[in-house]
């Protein structure tokens, strides 16, 4: 839990930096936040491959987990489709268009959700998307060890949606054990490349 607030901390020192422009550095105009990210999946990788029971540990994990993507969806969709009925002014293909960011929210100059979103249904329903996206993000870097706790190893790794594969991976290996690592990587790639997909289809219902 320690190691999740520390995470937590950096993000809100680093929000806080941004709006106060306390770092005379525009990280927009740059890729240095790409290649930090470079540096994070590296030493993941060098720490897996540094642990030979890696690979026999993840050849005896069950062939079915390959599914755990396809119900993350389906389980986020589901959820949102149940908030909608307690939100009058919102049909639940707007709750299923921002459900389906699954934590996604940037990735360079590409087209991401909350702007697909946002061209679609409007700045405030883009908005919420985003902040949908981030705090999906959050709550996995946070609650990570009481998800694990209570649910099982393989509750980050949905919580985290398509953030799995790069930012919410550390702690998903640290706390879920580095025989999901490929789990997770896996789950992340599938939930990620659905995104455009189903938002796209969601928001022009």
């Amino acid at each position: 839990m320690k190691g999740s607030l520390i995470i937590v901390g950096f993000f809100v020192l680093g929000a806080l930096c941004g709006v106060y422009h306390l770092i005379p550095y525009d990280f927009t105009q740059s890729k240095l936040s790409f290649y930090a990210l470079c540096a994070l999946m590296f030493s993941v990788g060098v720490s897996v491959g540094n642990d030979p029971q890696t690979l026999r540990n993840f050849r005896s994990l069950n062939p079915r987990l390959i599914f755990l993507p396809v119900m993350t969806i389906l389980g986020t969709l589901a959820g949102c489709a149940v908030v909608s009925l307690f939100l009058s002014h919102r049909s639940v293909t707007d709750c299923m268009a921002v459900g389906a960011g699954f934590g996604y929210y940037k990735e360079g100059d590409k087209l991401i959700p909350y702007q697909i979103v946002a061209e679609y249904k409007g700045p405030e329903l883009g908005t919420i998307a985003l902040l949908s996206n981030i705090t999906r993000e959050i709550i996995t870097l946070l609650f990570a060890p009481l998800l694990v706790r209570w649910f099982g190893n393989l509750a980050p790794i949905s919580a985290g949606g398509a953030t799995t594969m790069d930012t919410t991976l550390p702690i998903i290996t640290r706390y879920s054990g580095q025989s999901f690592v490929v789990v997770s990587i896996f789950h992340g790639f599938v939930v990620d490349f659905s995104v455009p997909f189903l938002v796209t289809l969601f928001c022009s219902i």
